[in-house]
């Protein structure tokens, strides 16, 4: 893993908040906060990994960046492009070039468009058509799937495609939410290895996901979110050495990883912690599919 080139970060997020208004029988209002006083920073070169449970705030700090958030959600708080505020205009002319979503959901995929036409925006020159072999190759997938529509693929297939999608870009801010489910090691690790690439590039990437061990291997930084708040930000390798950590439920985290069972010791020390006592092991085996 090389070190990001830069100090310059490319991506500043202070004291993020968002809520939603919902609305019940006979016209009553509430506001639920969903989440509060948020910080991240990406350098240029680097990769961070946002790290919590369901619920914790990770794709929306992913929808608000890229200035996708619902009709009722309310935003407040700054984010930065490049250290230039991305308001909703300038987040528009950027999306889709500069910036560049990897969405949970395969459903990001035009159903009336053979995935080649996604892949290569309709450009034929044959460099574009070598990178897009390469890339789908890393991805286990033959040239095949460019003829195809999305319904024709499995869903893993489909998951593939959408990551091959931000490879083809040379975009300076990637922002992947979830993007290995389903996925092998091999294949998980090969996907990651394109962020990678484009990081060495000199893009920023965002990688949210469940599954901290593959953020451990392949970030710079892991950044944690719980209750929709940042607990703790950290180097990669902090998650190796239990004592590298702080927060508490970072350390639970941590030993939730493979090989890394908790003592009984450390179950209480949680619990009296403040983290959820539904059982810390069930807690885990629940979030992060121990």
């Amino acid at each position: 893993m090389e070190n990001h080139r830069a100090e310059e970060e490319i991506l500043t997020v202070k004291g993020l908040s968002v809520s939603f208004t919902q609305y019940d029988r006979g016209f009553g209002r509430k506001e639920i906060q969903a989440v509060t006083d948020l910080d991240l920073r990406i350098r240029i070169g680097e990769i961070v990994a946002v790290v919590g449970a369901s619920g914790s705030g990770k794709s929306l700090l992913a929808h608000a960046v890229m200035g996708i958030l619902p009709y009722n959600a309310s935003m407040s708080g700054e984010i930065l492009f490049k250290g230039t505020p991305l308001t909703s205009g300038r987040v528009r002319r950027l999306r889709g070039r500069e910036l560049v979503l990897v969405p949970q959901s395969v459903t990001y995929l035009d159903p009336l468009m053979k995935t080649g036409q996604q892949l290569t925006k309709g450009r034929k020159n044959p460099e574009i058509l070598e990178k897009c072999k390469n890339i789908l190759s890393s991805c286990g997938l033959g040239l095949e799937v460019m003829d195809k529509y999305p319904f024709q693929l499995s869903g893993g297939m489909a998951r593939r495609v959408l990551i091959s999608t931000a490879a083809m870009e040379d975009a300076e801010l990637v922002i992947a939410d979830e993007p290995t489910p389903g996925l092998d090691k091999k294949t998980a690790m090969g996907v990651m290895d394109h962020f990678r690439q484009m990081a060495d590039r000199g893009a920023g990437v965002l990688l949210i996901t469940h599954d901290l061990e593959l953020a451990v291997r392949s970030a710079d930084r892991v950044t944690v979110l719980y209750g929709g708040r940042t607990v703790e930000e950290t180097e990669a390798f902090s998650f190796l050495d239990e004592g590298l950590l702080k927060h508490p439920y970072t350390k639970a985290l941590c030993r939730s990883m493979p090989g890394k069972w908790p003592s009984a010791d450390a179950l209480e020390n949680d619990r009296e912690s403040g983290i959820p006592d539904e059982g810390i092991l069930e807690y885990m085996r629940k979030e992060y599919g121990r």
